[in-house]
C-alpha cells in the first residue's frame, strides 16, 4: 500500500522540486500538487490524501492555517525556508520540519517518518517493487526486478536491465543505495549497486552479467558480499 500525498507549495520550482522527490519514492504516490492552500483545501475536501508536503509562509492562507483545519489523520511535513515556524508544527503535530533548500536526503527521512507513522512494523509492509525515473524528457516507471545493475556516472546514474537495456537519469548512489530494499540490492563497489537475484556468475572477485560485463567487488564493499555468497553455498 503506497501513501497518498498532496505537495502544496506557492513557489513553482519548490513544488516542483518535491514533486520529483514524491516520484522517485516508491512508497508514496503523488495524487496532486496545488499553488496555494486554498486550492489544496477544496481538494481535501473531496478526495482523501494520507500526507502533506506543505509550504507554510503563502498568500491568503498560510500552511499553518491548512494544517490547523485537518483531521488528526492526514499527516504534515511541514517544507518551509523559516525556522521561526518550527515550534509552531508541533502544535499540530506534523511528522516533520524541513528547511529549504530541501536535499533528497532530508526528504527521505521526513517520507520514512510518514511511512513508520501509517505503517508501523510488523503490520504492514510499503510497497517498494517499484518507482519512476525521469530519462530523455519522460517519466518512465521501473519495475525492480527488471534491474540488473546501477551505475554512477557523476551526477547521473545508468540504470542497466537485462539484454544490454539501459536508461540514465538525474540522481545520485547514495539516495538510491538509501532507498532499494537491502534484501535485494547491494553496493559493491564506489561505481556500482548490483541486483542481488540476478547474480549468477563470480569470477576473481567480480561479478559477471551476460558473460560481457564485468561488475567489481572493491575492498570496501567485499565483506558484506561475500557474507551474501557464503549464506547461499550448499
Amino acid at each position: 500500500m503506497k501513501i497518498k500525498c498532496l505537495a502544496v507549495d506557492d513557489e513553482p520550482f519548490a513544488l516542483k522540486q518535491i514533486v520529483s522527490y514524491i516520484e522517485q519514492t516508491p512508497f508514496l504516490d503523488l495524487v496532486k500538487s496545488c499553488g496555494n492552500a486554498i486550492e489544496a483545501l477544496e481538494f481535501i475536501k473531496k478526495e482523501h490524501v494520507d500526507l502533506i508536503f506543505l509550504d507554510i509562509n503563502m498568500p491568503e492562507m498560510t500552511g499553518m492555517e491548512l494544517a490547523k483545519s485537518l483531521d488528526s489523520k492526514t499527516m504534515v511535513i511541514f517544507t518551509t525556508a523559516y525556522e521561526e515556524f518550527a515550534l509552531e508544527s508541533y502544535e499540530v503535530e506534523a511528522i516533520d520540519y524541513i528547511l529549504k533548500p530541501i536535499s533528497r536526503d532530508d526528504f527521505m527521512r521526513a517520507a520514512r517518518k510518514a511511512a513508520d507513522r501509517k505503517m508501523p512494523k510488523g503490520l504492514e509492509t510499503v510497497k517498494t517493487d517499484e518507482f519512476f525515473v525521469k530519462s530523455d524528457g519522460k517519466i518512465i516507471r521501473i519495475s525492480l526486478e527488471e534491474i540488473t545493475y546501477i551505475e554512477s556516472m557523476s551526477e547521473y546514474v545508468r540504470i542497466h536491465f537485462d539484454e544490454g537495456k539501459s536508461i540514465m537519469t538525474l540522481m545520485s548512489m547514495k539516495n538510491l543505495d538509501s532507498t532499494l530494499p537491502q534484501k535485494d540490492f547491494m553496493r559493491v563497489h564506489r561505481s556500482y549497486i548490483v541486483n542481488l537475484n540476478k547474480v549468477q556468475t563470480i569470477e576473481r572477485n567480480r561479478i559477471v552479467f551476460n558473460k560481457e560485463t564485468y561488475i567489481p567487488v572493491s575492498d570496501q564493499y567485499k565483506d558484506a558480499f561475500k557474507e551474501f555468497v557464503e549464506k547461499r553455498f550448499l
